[in-house]
């Protein structure tokens, strides 16, 4: 089965255009100032434009209100509404009836402890997305996007319902070893695919894209 990426923290045609050239199946805008990758609305709709009909254009956003997701919607249509803060699992179901669209939501993890907060979203996401979990010792850390991987093999052999996403400090060199590992369908990468914070390299991204398209997954 043929493995799917996504290429999120997306801002500037080059790196959108490598992401669609090379197979991406999702393509991520941030919508979180805070983040060295946040796009404003108006420029992602205009990027975007360019992805209709060929990826699957996601909405990034942490802890958003209301407001935050209208400003967006009001500006450019989105497939998915990625949810990387705090989010309660009521949130979750709030935000996908008032907005209608499918909602992915973000777990970290960084033991197995973590997989306790697994099954309150397990059937009310859409999707899940398991990225490292910020640590609380490094300053100014994100919510995700830190270039930092978890134990892969904490996933292997989980069982839910709901389809998720690996992320978490992913790139060319070691997609091979998370898939095999975590056994992932789907991946995510946004540090692994830049040269510096927020400025994504189209060389990485292609070389990232052709590493995950020699993959394929057990059924």
């Amino acid at each position: 089965m043929a493995v799917l990426a996504k290429i999120c923290g997306l801002n500037d045609a080059a790196s959108l255009d490598a992401a669609l050239r090379h197979g991406a199946a999702f393509v991520g805008f941030v919508f979180y100032p805070p983040s060295p990758r946040s796009i404003r609305p108006e420029q992602a709709a205009e990027l975007a434009a360019g992805a209709t009909g060929t990826a699957q254009k996601v909405g990034l956003f942490v802890d958003p209100d209301d407001t935050d997701i209208i400003e967006v919607l009001e500006k450019m249509t989105l497939d998915w509404i990625q949810l990387h803060g705090s989010e309660s699992p009521e949130r979750v179901k709030d935000i996908k009836t008032r907005f209608g669209l499918p909602v992915i939501k973000a777990v970290k993890i960084d033991s197995a402890a973590s997989l306790k907060a697994i099954p309150s979203y397990d059937g009310i996401a859409d999707m899940l997305l398991f990225d490292a979990k910020e640590p609380k010792n490094t300053e100014n850390a994100l919510p995700g996007g830190n270039g930092l991987a978890f134990d892969w093999e904490l996933l292997a052999g989980i069982r839910i319902s709901t389809p998720w996403m690996l992320a978490g400090g992913l790139n060319a060199g070691n997609i091979a070893d998370a898939i095999r590992i975590s056994k992932a369908r789907i991946v995510d990468t946004s540090s692994g695919v830049e040269f510096e914070p927020g400025r994504k390299d189209p060389a990485a991204i292609e070389a990232f894209l052709k590493a995950v398209a020699k993959i394929e997954t057990e059924e």
